[in-house]
């Protein structure tokens, strides 16, 4: 699916709120969650730190993780996925990696 600028960002905020908003609630203790400008950082206590931005040009999310490394994911279908592994989905990455270092998990 194509998406205009307009609907792209409105998709791309509401995904990204809503990402900081569960990991602020199951992890909160534990990650510092900031949302400004179109940036999701969450910073891991003990150092460590995801970057989750909208790229607009190409109309994708663009994640940045200390355990995965880099990934670009286009909106297809209702979901956010990867552009190189079309299994792989935005929300899935981040609950694995993050339930993984944490054992709890997080509900997208």
């Amino acid at each position: 699916m194509t998406l205009d600028e307009n609907r792209f960002s409105t998709l791309a905020d509401d995904r990204l709120e809503s990402i900081g908003d569960a990991v602020d609630e199951a992890l909160g203790d534990r990650i510092d969650v900031d949302y400004l400008g179109g940036i999701l950082t969450l910073t891991l206590q003990g150092g460590g730190q995801y970057v989750i931005n909208k790229h607009a040009p190409n109309r994708e999310i663009w994640l940045s993780s200390p355990v995965s490394g880099a990934a670009h994911f286009g909106y297809t279908d209702g979901a956010w996925v990867s552009t190189r592994e079309p299994r792989m989905v935005l929300e899935q990455v981040l609950a694995s990696e993050l339930t993984g270092k944490y054992g709890v998990d997080v509900v997208f």
